[in-house]
């Protein structure tokens, strides 16, 4: 197992001085006030001791309330969610809990990293379908060809995805949903950037007729409430599913921290107004990064959520990892190779636009002096 290519990148930055980072998905704004001051104040009302394995109840209750009134989704907070340290936990758990050795896992790519590696970990034979050549959109036609091909056990999602930015409309979603009932595969749904999606209403995959039985349900606060310091996600599913993650997660990690629980609570009560306000200055941002990096010949498609570009190098005459360390090198700026996502995207990078406004317009200063180069 390779280490991840995103911190690889995050490391060398490290110490640098006027770098520009855009490498790390991490959003520059502070935690709004209001829940940094829940945290505090939790902990200034003696709130330090363990919760339940599962999560503080408030906080579950609290996640079961937001899913129903949000999307008409309903998971009982006793027995269909747990409380995860991010996203991340959460996708561990589900892999070690429904996997046994040698089962196939379909993953489109690109992909987030940790999804190969922990497929790896827990047992299973990760199965990647290149999406490059479909405007990196799985398609239900290379999902059945993948399905026959290799009989897996689960198939994983994510949307908004991280690197590209792609999402799926409700009706690219219920074609994708068609195959994966037919092949009785259980869908992993990662959604942890589903309030930053731009050009139409996100569709969590279990609202689709006959889908929330097979379908592991992900999310968290870290990307659209700027909390991923905090570490809270959460995972909602059938309630078998659910207990046997609680019980792995019981005996590695017992709980999540009950300050950032306390700070998630109050993020579900009063964060709406700034979710929204940071979702319009990351659109604001995506415009000036995709017109600038199209106008300097880094052909790049137009994300419909999360904060990330994946240009395109072909013609420039560099692979993926030769500019990113020529670029970091010469003008200090960081982006992720290609081939951090998947070994077939030599020819593209990966830009963070959860960067200052300003900071992007001179970091596409500094990639411009660099193609003159």
């Amino acid at each position: 197992m390779q280490p991840s290519g995103i911190r690889a990148f995050f490391d060398l930055v490290l110490g640098m001085k006027d770098v520009i980072s855009l490498g790390v998905g991490e959003p520059d704004f502070v935690t709004p006030w209001q829940i940094r001051e829940a945290g505090i104040y939790s902990l200034e009302q003696g709130f330090t001791s363990y919760t339940s394995n599962k999560g503080l109840y408030k906080l579950r209750l609290s996640i079961s309330r937001y899913l129903k009134n949000r999307y008409g989704l309903e998971y009982c907070p006793d027995e269909e969610i747990l409380i995860t340290v991010g996203v991340s936990e959460g996708f561990d758990l589900v892999l070690r809990s429904l996997l046994n050795p040698h089962d196939k896992v379909l993953i489109p790519t690109p992909c987030y990293v940790s999804y190969p590696a922990l497929t790896g970990l827990a047992g299973g034979i990760p199965v990647c379908i290149d999406t490059k050549h479909d405007g990196f959109k799985l398609t239900p036609a290379r999902l059945e060809e993948a399905a026959v091909k290799n009989k897996p056990k689960a198939i994983i999602l994510n949307y908004p995805t991280n690197p590209t930015g792609i999402s799926y409309s409700k009706k690219e979603l219920e074609g994708l949903k068609k195959i994966i009932l037919k092949h009785k595969m259980i869908c992993i749904s990662d959604e942890i950037y589903a309030d930053l999606t731009y050009d139409f209403e996100h569709t969590p995959f279990p609202t689709l007729s006959g889908a929330k039985e097979k379908t592991i349900y992900l999310s968290g606060f870290s990307k659209s409430y700027a909390m991923t310091g905090w570490r809270v996600g959460f995972a909602c599913g059938p309630k078998e599913v659910i207990a046997a993650m609680t019980k792995i997660h019981q005996y590695t990690i017992m709980c999540v921290s009950i300050t950032s629980q306390m700070a998630a609570c109050e993020a579900l009560v009063s964060g709406k107004k700034s979710v929204e306000e940071m979702k319009r200055e990351y659109r604001r941002r995506k415009e000036l990064v995709v017109a600038g990096l199209n106008d300097l010949g880094l052909s790049c498609h137009n994300p419909q959520g999360a904060f990330y570009v994946f240009p395109c190098l072909k013609g420039i005459g560099r692979k993926s990892m030769e500019f990113a360390q020529g670029l970091l090198k010469d003008q200090n700026v960081a982006v992720v190779p290609g081939t951090a996502f998947g070994e077939s995207y030599e020819d593209y990078l990966r830009i963070s636009y959860a960067s200052s406004f300003e900071n992007l317009k001179e970091a596409l200063a500094r990639i411009e002096k660099f193609l003159n180069k």
